[in-house]
């Protein structure tokens, strides 16, 4: 039977593998109903930077991986071009169910809502004090609502530093599905240099 869980506590788990293990019975809300599993993050439990998603996608929720869908093979290959080595990161998402509507045999992302982000931010809040990361990359708007504690315009804050808080060091940028969604392909790739200039600050950061 698994442990029954205090939510109204701050989160205390000895390990990320403790808080992995204890968020696979989730119930904190109704998105468990319709995902198949659970999607936690994962790295090294002490990695320097936290990367925040918004939500495992159809793929993710089938291999109960963060990032490993079309928009992971486009952070893979940025964080390589920025020479970030993801192995030595810690890579999560802001809600750790995959929230869809059903198409036909086709499963539609739908965005978290308030709701649902607040009720999962106490997993990322176990995460991140366990990991104690230098820096924290919100990778799009719902990681930044999640890790800032209210909505905010990522094209405003895009590129900058918000320090929390506690202490702890937000940078914001667009998730990489937005650079997915661009029609033309000369935009796509103008995103794309973007997304790599992003993602090469977050290095030099890293390293300071």
């Amino acid at each position: 039977m698994p442990t029954q869980l205090s939510f109204d506590e701050q989160p205390d788990f000895p390990t990320i593998e403790a808080a992995r293990e204890a968020a696979r019975t989730c119930r904190r809300c109704q998105l468990w109903r319709d995902a198949t599993q659970t999607v936690f993050g994962e790295g090294p439990e002490h990695a320097a930077v936290v990367f925040v998603g918004e939500q495992p996608g159809d793929q993710e929720d089938l291999a109960g991986r963060p990032f490993v869908g079309p928009a992971g093979h486009v952070f893979d290959d940025v964080l390589e071009e920025a020479d970030i080595d993801r192995a030595k990161t810690y890579v999560t998402n802001a809600v750790k169910h995959f929230k869809f509507e059903p198409r036909g045999k086709r499963r539609l992302h739908m965005k978290p809502n308030a709701g649902e982000i607040q009720a999962c931010r106490w997993w990322l809040d176990a995460e991140l004090s366990l990991t104690r990361p230098k820096l924290v990359v919100a990778l799009g708007a719902t990681a930044a609502q999640a890790l800032l504690g209210k909505a905010v315009a990522v094209t405003k804050l895009r590129g900058s530093v918000v320090e929390r808080d506690d202490g702890l060091r937000v940078f914001v940028t667009i998730h990489p599905s937005f650079i997915l969604r661009i029609p033309e392909e000369i935009d796509k790739q103008a995103e794309r240099r973007r997304f790599l200039a992003d993602m090469r600050a977050v290095g030099k950061l890293m390293a300071a």
